[in-house]
């Protein structure tokens, strides 16, 4: 067991995944490209339109992350991937895996019985809301 102290240091924030591929010699892996919303770099308040853009504004950056994924069995179309939001763990220790650096952990179901669902977030939650 762990204590509700060590499970509030799990950071778990939503993420849109933007791009997809199949991690070459590695018949379980993906590669995401996610995006988490604008890096919070200066006090300055940001509008609805520049939140949802994929590009910087005044200065600010996005928060774009490679996150790999031993998902790939699951998905017959890796691009139907592409557009959804899901919560992942965003403040784990990178792990390299085949070569590439993983930068968090998308969070998903699989049960005894072989069935897999990925965490589904409505399209309304801006990418980079907490979850709790």
């Amino acid at each position: 067991m762990i204590t509700y102290e060590d499970f509030k240091k799990v950071e778990m924030k939503v993420g849109e995944i933007k791009e997809v591929e199949v991690v070459e010699g590695s018949d379980k892996l993906l590669k995401l490209k996610v995006d988490f919303g604008l890096k919070q770099t200066s006090g300055e308040v940001c509008s609805p339109e520049q939140i949802l853009s994929t590009e910087s504004v005044l200065g600010e950056e996005r928060d774009v992350r490679q996150i790999l994924s031993g998902i790939r069995k699951f998905f017959e179309d890796i691009n139907v991937l592409v557009g959804q939001k899901v919560p992942f763990v965003i403040n784990l220790e990178p792990r390299k895996m085949m070569g590439l650096e993983s930068q968090g952990m998308i969070l998903a179901v699989n049960d005894d019985e072989g069935n897999f669902s990925l965490l589904e977030v409505d399209r309304k939650i801006k990418n980079g809301s907490s979850v709790s």
